[in-house]
């Protein structure tokens, strides 16, 4: 191995350890939602609901903690549990309003709940989590394409393993 595949190594390492909040998040949001959906079960004007049952008070609650839970093991990492604490949150909440928003566009775009819509379904959460963090911390070019492609490779990866253990449906 030479140095600039490792220093290539420890930059995607970076990338995946800034981004854990928004990563956990998303997946919390998952896990433990479910009951009352966010948009309460309510048509937007276009007559479609607003969301859909897929974004719930729950995940977003739980998903929210998770990340920020995070965050915060970071900041004692760091030495700033008050940094940890602020971008833990910033990261996790905007992971799931922007995997809310990218619910709202499926819907404008009349795509059903677990249909695909590539790369939406894949980023819409990253996006989110950037934005927000882009408050409180400068994030590179750099940062936001390998953190792109990380998330890319991952969600196809682990959507893979997911339909192979009989978790999901389909593979995507």
């Amino acid at each position: 191995m030479n140095i600039e595949s490792t220093n290539f190594l420890i930059i995607c390492f970076n990338v995946i350890y800034f981004i854990l909040p928004a990563y956990i998040a998303n997946l919390s949001g998952l896990a433990f939602g479910g009951k009352t959906p966010i948009d309460m079960k309510k048509n937007f004007f276009d007559k479609r609901r607003i969301i859909g049952d897929g974004v719930t008070w729950k995940g977003f609650i739980f998903g929210t903690i998770a990340g920020v839970l995070v965050g915060i093991a970071q900041g004692i990492i760091s030495g700033d549990i008050f940094y940890g604490f602020i971008l833990g949150f910033l990261l996790a909440f905007g992971a799931l309003l922007g995997d809310a928003a990218g619910s709202f566009i499926k819907r404008r775009l009349n795509v059903d709940r677990g249909r695909p819509a590539p790369l939406l379904d894949q980023l819409d959460f990253i996006v989110g989590a950037l934005i927000l963090a882009s408050f409180v911390v400068k994030i590179s070019l750099t940062t936001i394409v390998i953190t792109v492609i990380i998330t890319l490779i991952l969600h196809l990866l682990t959507n893979i393993i997911a339909y192979g253990l009989g978790l999901k449906d389909v593979w995507y």
